[in-house]
């Protein structure tokens, strides 16, 4: 999966929101649309939207999907953000030595 389409399948929060959700556990279809109040279809057009980008797993038990999340897709944006973490690590550290002068 390349960096940008991870990038544009979380850009939708709802999706961002069902990766926050399945990330604590597994969830069938019927509970993600109580819990974001959209239509049945609406949701499973995220859903297959996170599949199809590999961010989650489906099964199928008795009449039910159950969602789970696939984190490995993630190493990705992971990754493209390494390049960026010494800017956030030496602007922590020159706030931790302003604040070690007060």
């Amino acid at each position: 999966m390349k960096t940008n389409n991870i990038f544009e399948v979380l850009a939708e929060p709802h999706r961002r929101s069902m990766l926050d959700l399945l990330r604590v556990r597994e969830r069938s279809v019927g509970e993600l649309v109580n819990i974001f109040q959209l239509s049945q279809p609406g949701v499973s057009k995220h859903l297959r939207v996170l599949k199809e980008a590999g961010l989650v797993d489906v099964k199928s038990v008795s009449q039910k999907k159950i969602y789970s999340l696939r984190p490995e897709p993630l190493q990705v944006i992971d990754t493209w953000l390494e390049s960026y973490r010494h800017f956030w690590s030496s602007k922590l550290n020159d706030l931790e030595a302003f604040l070690d002068d007060e």
